[in-house]
């Protein structure tokens, strides 16, 4: 739960605000303590702790607004703060879409234990991190011709609290703990390496150590003598650790910030059909004990479930209130920001509608072609669609995988490619974004 002491820095600022002459204003206090352990070639690398509060304060003075943050929760910062705030504010370019929330759309009445954001468990220390960041290298290195290990172990916990002068006022509590680690095999330019990590905010939900290094380890040594595939048109099945990315390219076109200024690929899009007909886009910020779930977005507006594309038709773009007015809609309750700028429209718990057929199904069903399970830089045109990026993975020869491949690179229009995908039905349950694998058919692929 949000400690009052937050809860009254907020206050603090908006009084401050109103004072200096703004007209309305909103703050955002977050108070956060993280610590994390790294691992590398057996040695402590790195042990880091960083713990702080930092205060945000956003005013408008007409259709005028200026953001103004700091770390220092004195009396004097905070009015100089919001004094230096309501000045630029003044100077600042006139914005007609600026604005908060009208006093009767703002969230009211939630409960956090719906959301169980936080664990109860006490912090653990530097060298509970470090045990587990020694046990995944350990495990990883005992996969066989493993030649160095890299291995992290990382907790976080995170409050805030949102308030403005429309009459809103709450917070909320966040927790993580995490392991990862990266395993190589070989050397100079035969050296692969590959990776696996965990995260959970309950730490008794948080796989071992052991399972995270022996995976790594596995992924890894399932990599050597990897050479560049052929070129040609192939189908590619995008592996589940990186498919949400394909998800990811339709989400940045449905943002309304995109839509607003024109450039997004799917801007004339609402209403047609943009997957095919089985799969839907659902977005629920309520689940219990997932990262992105949230009782109320960054303008003080009631989170709530919603279809973005339903049975492959896209019904709507994803707002806050400031591109909502623009293009003349409701906000959608999605704005996030951060104590340094305004908020912007994005996303959080997003399922795609699963397939019926496994993964081992659809590289059986594939014939021949590329399993991707590493996607390396990007070449997007927001504004057409088209996708190129590098990418490494296995070949798939009459649907067995045969070898590793890398140093290739696939390409496509996202507006085709997406009307093509076949979804597995391996997504993790525990990930705020579950997409399963995808298979995409007829991908440019170049490589030897």
């Amino acid at each position: 739960m949000t400690t009052p002491r937050l809860e009254e820095l907020a206050d603090r600022l908006l009084k401050a605000a109103t004072a200096a002459g703004a007209g309305a204003a909103d703050a955002l206090v977050v108070d956060g303590a993280s610590l994390s352990i790294d691992i590398r070639a057996g040695k402590l690398e790195q042990a880091e702790r960083s713990e702080g509060i930092e205060i945000g304060l956003r005013v408008l003075v007409g259709g005028r607004q200026a953001c103004v943050s700091a770390s220092d929760i004195s009396d004097r910062t905070i009015t100089t703060l919001a004094e230096r705030a309501v000045a630029m504010a003044r100077e600042a370019p006139e914005d007609p879409y600026a604005g908060l929330a009208d006093a009767d759309l703002i969230a009211r009445d939630w409960d956090l234990a719906d959301y169980d954001l936080a664990d109860p468990a006490p912090e653990p220390g530097a060298a509970a991190l470090e045990r587990d960041a020694r046990a995944a290298e350990a495990a990883a290195m005992a996969g066989g011709d493993i030649t160095q290990v890299e291995a992290s172990a990382g907790y976080s916990r995170r409050r805030m609290h949102l308030a403005a002068t429309n009459g809103f006022s709450g917070g909320y509590e966040r927790t993580s703990r995490s392991v990862s680690a990266v395993a190589f095999t070989g050397q100079g330019t035969g050296m692969e390496r590959d990776w696996a990590g965990e995260s959970r905010i309950y730490q008794s939900d948080l796989p071992s150590a052991d399972e995270v290094g022996a995976l790594a380890a596995e992924r890894a040594l399932s990599r050597r003598g990897a050479v560049k595939p052929v070129t040609g048109s192939f189908p590619v099945l995008f592996d589940e650790r990186i498919a949400s990315s394909l998800i990811g390219h339709l989400l940045s076109a449905v943002n309304g910030q995109s839509v607003a200024r024109g450039s997004s690929w799917l801007r004339d899009a609402l209403g047609q059909q943009v997957l095919p007909a089985g799969l839907s886009v659902i977005e629920d910020p309520h689940r219990p004990r997932i990262g992105g779930s949230r009782p109320f977005d960054g303008e003080g507006l009631p989170t709530r479930g919603r279809a973005i594309v339903e049975a492959g038709v896209l019904t709507g773009w994803t707002l806050d209130l400031a591109t909502g007015r623009k293009l003349g809609m409701a906000s959608t309750a999605n704005a996030s920001r951060g104590t340094t700028a305004p908020p912007t429209p994005s996303n959080a718990n997003i399922d795609l509608t699963p397939g019926t057929a496994n993964r081992a199904d659809l590289i059986r069903d594939m014939g021949t072609g590329l399993l991707v399970t590493s996607l390396i830089g990007s070449t997007i045109n927001p504004t057409t669609g088209d996708y190129s990026r590098g990418a490494s993975g296995f070949w798939v020869q009459d649907g067995v995988i045969s070898h590793p491949v890398n140093e290739c690179t696939i390409a496509g229009n996202l507006r085709d490619m997406l009307m093509r995908i076949i979804p597995a039905n391996d997504a993790r349950a525990h990930l705020s974004v579950r997409v399963p694998s995808l298979l995409v058919e007829g991908m440019t692929l170049a490589g030897a």
